[in-house]
């Protein structure tokens, strides 16, 4: 393993063995310490800065242009479906092939379709156009989310990869509250959601030029020729080990019922009647929530109850999601959604430090690919099961009665997830403190041999 540059993170050999008492010596901006870390954060922060007032802007457009919950619906699917067919073999990708390129050639693919964008909303081409370049960003987030969540261990030590995760969730709830406030009130001025489409381009490039400066350890060669059962490893993997597979699920189903986000549109507009600059709010607080927390954890040490605290906080956010569904108060519902922010992150920064430290680092990618698949089920079919589920419930004497049976349903659905997790994998329940996990990765469960798996394994630090 080559040593890295003087000003940027090295193998453990440099740095002294932990604290068997790590809150005695918790630093809240360990991992910021790191300049290439910091450098990938800033570039991370901006890219989905973008992502997020995209995401308004695109929801806003198609209510306007089709007055249907179904069209909506079509959208979260049709930004699902690059997830599904590229998921895996993404995965397979960022454990054969430098992560930062294959992120800077996503990056590249992500500007391209958000200026097609920006060409259908200024000359109101129609919808289909708008449905080929969703399809675009859908496949080049598709192919950057394994490098992203397979580099993240290779930019900082060890020790510091939790409170790396942390941060990482920060700045992704941070840019969810500027982001969402900042198109509402662009939409709200000048009507036209071409700018923010343009914004996002911009600022995916800025985050391309940023990766050329980010240094970051090698990552472990996978030597061995392709195959289907290596290609389909990062599921063989978290299919047998039960403690990623209930976390991953359980965040899976939670957010595939109780999300919401795709009929926030609706409740702005027809609903809570608070117009756009209402909905970038409503798109902005449970980031608020959710960045509340994220400051907090990461001024705390260490959960010593990770589990626990993972299935109280899921069960939190599907109570709150259905009171966000029955209210008729702007200041409840931003309430509520609030409160669904500040359980959300708990769940994100436990579930991705579990899956980053269990995991060794020839099979990040595969299971960061898993687990982008499981991401990607929950946000973005999961608003099309709302928007279908919503139209199935339509009357034309009240509009808000579907979306409204949409939302409480798949809050109240939320707890029973939580109940069964729960009872199909004690593993979660039962685990205890989150501090990187184990001292050692879970052994891969699906590869050649395991002479194979030992000569690749590349000490964390």
């Amino acid at each position: 393993m080559s040593s890295a540059p003087s000003d940027e993170s090295t193998p453990s050999s440099s740095h002294p063995p932990e604290s068997p008492h790590p809150e005695q010596q918790h630093d809240p901006y360990a991992a910021l310490r790191v300049p290439s870390y910091r450098r990938y954060l800033s570039g991370n922060f901006l890219s989905l800065l973008g992502m997020q007032m995209q995401g308004v802007a695109v929801g806003w457009e198609i209510w306007h242009r089709t007055n249907s919950t179904q069209q909506i619906g079509l959208v979260a699917l049709l930004q699902f479906l690059p997830v599904l067919i590229l998921g895996i073999p993404a995965g397979q990708l960022a454990d054969r092939f430098p992560r930062n390129r294959i992120l800077m050639s996503s990056l590249t693919a992500l500007s391209l379709g958000s200026l097609g964008l920006a060409w259908v909303s200024w000359t109101r081409a129609p919808l289909p156009w708008m449905y080929a370049f969703l399809l675009l960003n859908g496949a080049s987030k598709a192919l950057s989310q394994p490098a992203k969540g397979a580099m993240l261990p290779l930019l900082v030590p060890k020790n510091k990869f939790t409170n790396a995760v942390t941060w990482n969730a920060t700045v992704f709830e941070l840019s969810s509250v500027i982001g969402p406030a900042f198109a509402g009130v662009l939409l709200a001025a000048f009507e036209l959601p071409a700018m923010i489409y343009l914004a996002e381009g911009g600022c995916a490039l800025i985050f391309l030029v940023l990766l050329f400066s980010v240094q970051m350890r090698p990552q472990a060669a996978v030597t061995h020729a392709a195959s289907w059962r290596d290609l389909l490893g990062g599921l063989g993997f978290v299919w047998n080990h039960k403690l990623i597979l209930g976390a991953i699920s359980l965040d899976l189903f939670a957010v595939l019922l109780g999300g919401a986000v795709a009929l926030y549109p609706v409740y702005a507009d027809a609903i809570l009647e608070v117009g756009p600059t209402g909905l970038g709010w409503m798109r902005a607080m449970p980031a608020v929530g959710a960045l509340s927390m994220s400051f907090i954890i990461a001024h705390l040490p260490p959960m010593r109850h990770a589990g626990k605290t993972l299935l109280w906080c899921v069960a939190g956010f599907g109570i709150a999601t259905a009171v966000f569904g029955l209210s008729r108060n702007i200041w409840l519902s931003l309430a509520a959604l609030f409160m669904t922010g500040v359980f959300d992150t708990v769940s994100v920064v436990i579930r991705h430090t579990l899956i980053q430290t269990l995991t060794p680092d020839q099979m990040r990618g595969r299971v960061a690919a898993v687990n982008g698949i499981f991401i990607g089920a929950s946000n973005e079919l999961g608003g099309s099961e709302s928007g279908y589920l919503a139209h199935a419930f339509e009357r034309s004497d009240d509009i808000a009665f579907g979306p409204t049976v949409s939302v409480v349903a798949g809050g109240f659905g939320t707890l029973l997830v939580v109940g069964l997790n729960a009872w199909l994998f004690p593993g979660v329940r039962n685990y205890g403190r989150l501090d990187a996990g184990r001292d050692e990765p879970l052994a891969p469960a699906v590869e050649t041999s395991q002479s194979s798996i030992d000569e690749e394994r590349i000490p964390e630090n």
